[in-house]
């Protein structure tokens, strides 16, 4: 990785992203070269500014970060992208990490591995925050094979489709012409049906499927 790192920070609040850009800066070569607090401010910077790497919260006003993040993914390719956000939920970090992000830290962590995470995530690596991730792989060993996915009636298999793409109820409900009451019901009967307990490895299950599909 080169010595300079231009870097991007998203967060609705101005103290937290004021000792975040202190933290990184602290770091020779590396500036902060744009800062915005909502999601949509987020990716016009980054088109304009094309930093090497985007520090990205996910609970921001307007679009809000996982939208920001697949915006710029699509609109920035090499820009990197890390989450830097107060929520440990695993639904969320499957949707971060399929809108785009390569990175996934929550809020609290020392300055060190902050420094750490942007390092790893600007030279081409992942990162997530290692209680996380060890969560996320017992997630992983405990989703079932794919042979219940059979059982689903074709919306339903519509609706696992979405959702592993990372999409809420109400973002499914707009795709298929569907109301939000309705998707949740179809969402319980794949859970049920597929004897998994979150939507999470729901979607664990879909990847698997697709992959055995391939």
């Amino acid at each position: 990785m080169p010595e300079s790192l231009r870097i991007l920070l998203a967060d609705d609040h101005p103290l937290l992203r004021v000792g975040v850009a202190h933290s990184l800066e602290a770091e020779s070569g590396w500036q902060v070269v744009a800062q915005a607090d909502r999601g949509e401010q987020a990716v016009s910077m980054a088109i304009q500014t094309r930093p090497d790497i985007a520090v990205v919260d996910l609970s921001m006003p307007g679009i809000g970060g996982i939208a920001a993040i697949s915006r710029i993914a699509a609109e920035c390719p090499g820009t990197r992208l890390m989450v830097l956000t107060a929520s440990a939920d695993s639904d969320e970090l499957l949707a971060a990490l399929k809108a785009g992000a390569h990175g996934y830290v929550l809020k609290g962590v020392s300055a060190l591995e902050l420094r750490t995470a942007v390092r790893q995530v600007a030279q081409g690596e992942s990162y997530v925050t290692p209680s996380l991730a060890s969560r996320m792989l017992m997630e992983f060993t405990k989703v079932r094979h794919a042979t219940d996915t059979e059982t689903l009636t074709p919306r339903e298999s519509e609706v696992l489709g979405l959702l592993a793409q990372g999409l809420t109820n109400r973002e499914i409900g707009s795709e298929l012409k569907l109301a939000e009451k309705t998707v949740k019901h179809h969402v319980t009967q794949i859970l049920n049906k597929l004897h998994v307990r979150s939507r999470t490895e729901a979607a664990l299950v879909a990847q698997r499927r697709s992959d055995q599909g391939n």
